[in-house]
Order: structure tokens, then sequence, then C-alpha cells
């Protein structure tokens, strides 16, 4: 029999579970908000009676369930700006890391979809060591169950943009959108949720259509399919002209922006006459560009756009009417901006 982890159902799951070993399924709603609360064991269920609690602690024992919490490695806090940078061990050995981060608007948590990443992309340490295994919902909804009960505060915002690729996940994605969406769990909305693809063009037609009011947030950092191709394997399956196309196609059947990642890598593709592609690229097209100053990864020649450089970029996206900022970095003195996470956490 297989393990149950108690993180990976949602509240029907749990209720055919309850309904399975004798009990009510209205234990389900009282476990389920205990396990998005942080506990950590049945023991500190203590609406649940002790009946109860000896029965479920008894199969743990017996290795038929599991809360599966994440066990806390490390945590490295920035002095710059409050950011904390999160090392977790999960049940097999492996591990993850994922990012809080402080904003005005409130908090936020960058979790990671799988132990490493087979996507290939030259300016990410993500996919160093390639990938292992995908993440289940559990061990998802589970970094932000530990980031809040580390800090103490609620995280009302999510983006999946750590370790992995998302929609190489998609299943487990879905349903963690879904279980972090559940009003007796932490109930953030699907409007305060971003996913980030590389491009996988039929998993970003299906978005459209399972979760049209998140957002969603495409890796594109090239203009033409030579360079992404060189930067980004994924580019050869499924280039730049058809990636367009289905985003143009997203925001017509969502209407949301799509908002589009572009990592400013010095003398590679910062240039004006790549700026003017972009603008052409996107031009009528509901969408933000969030430029991103590359952060250095151990391992790779690759370096940063100066401030003066990635000015006039953004302006020449501005002069033709593109919506664009600088995104604000964070962490940057852990390792944990973006495109710095990598597996075990290196």
């Amino acid at each position: 029999m297989k393990k149950i982890n108690l993180k990976d159902l949602d509240i029907r799951e749990l209720e055919h579970f309850f309904e399975q070993i004798g009990e009510r399924k209205f234990r389900a709603k009282q476990v389920f908000a205990w396990l998005y609360r942080g506990a950590k064991s049945f023991r500190e269920m203590t609406d649940l009676s002790k009946t109860l609690q000896d029965k479920l602690c008894a199969l743990e024992e017996a290795g038929e369930i599991t809360l599966n919490c994440l066990e806390l490695v490390k945590v490295q806090k920035s002095e710059a700006d409050n950011t904390r940078k999160y090392l977790f061990r999960l049940a097999d050995g492996n591990t993850v890391e994922s990012v809080f981060m402080k904003y005005k608007y409130g908090n936020s948590i960058c979790v990671s979809s799988q132990v490493g990443c087979r996507m290939g992309c030259k300016f990410c340490a993500s996919t160093i060591g390639g990938l292992v295994r995908n993440l289940s919902p559990g061990e998802m909804v589970d970094q932000l169950i530990c980031a809040e009960r580390d800090t103490g505060e609620k995280i009302n915002h999510i983006v999946v943009m750590g370790t992995g690729e998302p929609f190489d996940n998609y299943a487990n994605l879905s349903k963690f959108l879904r279980l972090v969406n559940a009003e007796q769990g932490v109930g953030i909305g699907m409007r305060n949720i971003s996913v980030s693809t590389c491009g996988l063009i039929p998993k970003i037609e299906r978005f459209g259509d399972d979760f049209p009011q998140v957002t969603l947030a495409i890796s594109l950092h090239a203009v033409n399919d030579t360079l992404r191709s060189e930067m980004m394997p994924i580019n050869n399956k499924y280039p730049i002209e058809a990636l367009i196309d289905v985003c143009k196609s997203y925001t017509k059947k969502t209407g949301r922006r799509v908002t589009f990642e572009y990592v400013l890598i010095k003398g590679v593709n910062d240039k004006l006459i790549h700026a003017q592609a972009l603008a052409k690229h996107l031009a009528g097209m509901i969408c933000h560009v969030n430029l991103i100053p590359l952060n250095k990864v151990h391992g790779t020649d690759l370096d940063s756009t100066g401030k003066k450089t990635g000015n006039a970029f953004m302006e020449c996206l501005e002069k033709r009417g593109i919506s664009v900022t600088v995104r604000r970095e964070l962490g940057g003195d852990i390792d944990a901006a973006c495109g710095q996470l990598r597996l075990g956490g290196k």
C-alpha cells in the first residue's frame, strides 16, 4: 500500500479517506485546517478526540499515512531587504529551495516545483545537474506552510518561479494551485498567484482554460530563434513566433495580460536592436515586460548588463508603447534572486 501524504489531498479526498477509516466526513475540514496552520503532528490538532488522534498516529507509525513535513535545513537572511532563502530536505533526502520576500503589497513566496530541472537554460542555476523528480502538490504546499511558521507572518502572494519548470509538472502544479486557493486552507486568490514557464506551448493553451485568473509569466530572454535556442533549448521545439502567437491567443481567451520576463545579459541580448525587435514582437498585445538584471550564477561566464544599458533598453520599449519595469531584485546577497536557486542549495 502506498503511503498517503495528507497534504497531497484536497477536501473531498480527505473526506473519502476518513470515511475509509470509519470516521465522519467533517473530520476532513478539521484536519485540512490544521495542516495549513502548520501542524506537524496529529497531537497538535486539539479539536480531534484523543481516540482519533491515537488512530491517526497508529496509521502514521504503520507507514500508511504521513504529514510529510519538510525538514528545514538552513535559513539565510538577507541583510539588505529581509528576504529569506530556505533549504528544505524532502522525505527521500532530496533538497529544494524557496524564497520568502517582503513587498509593500504583502509577503510573497517563490516556490519550487521540481527537484532540479531538465530545460537546460544557460543562465539559470536550477538546471545544473538536470531533473531529479517532480514535487508532489503537498511538497509544494509545505514550502509555504514552513515559511509562514518560520516568519510568523501571513503569505498572500505566490510565484511558482523556483527550481523546476512548473508546466513540466502540470498535474501536480494544478492540484497545488487549487489547494492553496481553497478557503479552508490559506485561501490565496488566484489573481495573487503567478506561474512562470519557459514556453511549453500545449500547456500554455491548457493553462488558459484551467486557470484563467492566474498570472502567466513567460521566460523569453531573446528576440530571435538563433539566440533563444542557444540560451534556451526548449526554443528548438517551440520557437518564438509560435510562442508569441499562443500568448496572444491566451490574452484574448482570458482577458489577462501576459508578463514577459527578460534577463539582461551583457553583450548577449541587451542591445537597442534587441529592444526594438522585442517591441515589434509584442506590438498591440496586452502584456508587460519585466526586465531582470542577470544575477551571477557560479559556473557560468555570463555577466549582468550595466545600469545605463538597462535603462536605455527600458526607454526604447516605453517609447514604443510597451509596459515595462525593471524587477526589484531581492536576496542577491544570499543567492536567492531570480535564476540563482539550484538543487542541493550549493
